[in-house]
């Protein structure tokens, strides 16, 4: 999987790497988690609202968060849009911001005073969006207990959110409560986008940092150039793997392996038997002829058995 049609993502990725690797070089991290008291109560620095998304508290937190934002993020991206998801992360970053708040007010009494750093309910929020929007690829059991492909995402979650309890339990319950309400519609937020003047100034100042979200090259086809080839001892029409001569020369497959089979040449191959000793009549065993078979099935048992007589 690449970062193709999720430039969004991959930006909020290196942000965050960017952000909480400088925060601990220059060893700032304090200023970058959120405190009902001292901090907002005592000292009311409401500046820390906003800033304690900008950073993760540890490497460990920063590490799980980008295992999340690679697997599910990017594919929130490819299905909303650049623009779209764009607008549901700030909408998402705000949303939780306020309840995280109030959060902290009325759960303070039960001991919930402090909210690690980082967008951890921005990214909980996108995993709502990957678990209603993505189906499951496959099912396995593991020890009797049905699983599926979702499951290992699910567990780098559950460690990102019992990282800090109960802080990062409840900024993850709260990142899940705002992908409800966008995905539910109980407040008209998903009609909301940015501006087209930021998507200009997005595109011509920040796309440029991000760099290249082309996928890797790949193979054009996923299997070697077939030839239908016709064999001389039948009228039966063989497809096989065209050998580098055949492909290479300008002759026809005919002309290239005149006198001698396709299942001939595999064969040859496979044993290493020179020409002359391929045309030695010899009488192959069952289990020659049910191998060929099944690696052959649409070729019949004669032209078989007569291509093992003549190894």
């Amino acid at each position: 999987m690449s970062f193709e049609h999720a430039s969004v993502t991959k930006g909020i990725m290196m942000a965050c790497a960017l952000t909480s690797i400088t925060a601990g070089v220059f060893d700032v991290k304090h200023y970058l988690h959120l405190q009902l008291v001292p901090h907002l109560s005592r000292h009311h620095q409401y500046w820390r609202l906003v800033t304690h998304h900008l950073a993760f508290s540890n490497s460990s937190d920063l590490l799980l968060a980008e295992l999340l934002l690679y697997g599910v993020g990017v594919n929130i991206e490819r299905q909303f849009g650049s623009v779209k998801f764009a607008s549901f992360t700030i909408v998402s970053g705000l949303v939780s911001t306020l309840l995280e708040f109030m959060a902290l007010i009325l759960l303070h009494r039960l001991g919930v005073n402090h909210m690690p750093g980082g967008p951890s309910a921005i990214v909980f929020s996108m995993v709502y969006q990957w678990y209603r929007l993505v189906p499951v690829a496959y099912h396995f059991k593991i020890f009797g207990m049905p699983l599926s492909n979702k499951a290992f995402t699910y567990v780098i979650a559950l460690q990102l959110a019992l990282g800090h309890v109960p802080g990062s339990l409840v900024s993850a319950c709260v990142g899940l409560l705002v992908g409800y309400i966008y995905r539910s519609e109980l407040i008209n937020i998903k009609t909301w986008r940015v501006s087209p003047t930021v998507i200009k100034i997005s595109f011509r100042f920040l796309l440029p940092l991000v760099g290249s979200t082309h996928p890797p090259n790949r193979f054009n086809r996923a299997r070697p150039e077939q030839l239908h080839l016709t064999t001389e001892l039948g009228d039966e029409e063989v497809i096989a793997t065209a050998p580098p001569s055949v492909r290479q020369s300008g002759h026809s497959a005919s002309d290239g392996v005149e006198g001698s089979s396709v299942v001939r040449e595999w064969v040859n191959e496979l044993t290493g038997r020179t020409e002359e000793a391929a045309t030695r009549i010899r009488t192959p065993s069952e289990a020659e002829i049910t191998q060929l078979t099944s690696m052959f099935p649409d070729t019949s048992r004669d032209v078989i058995v007569a291509t093992l007589q003549q190894r």
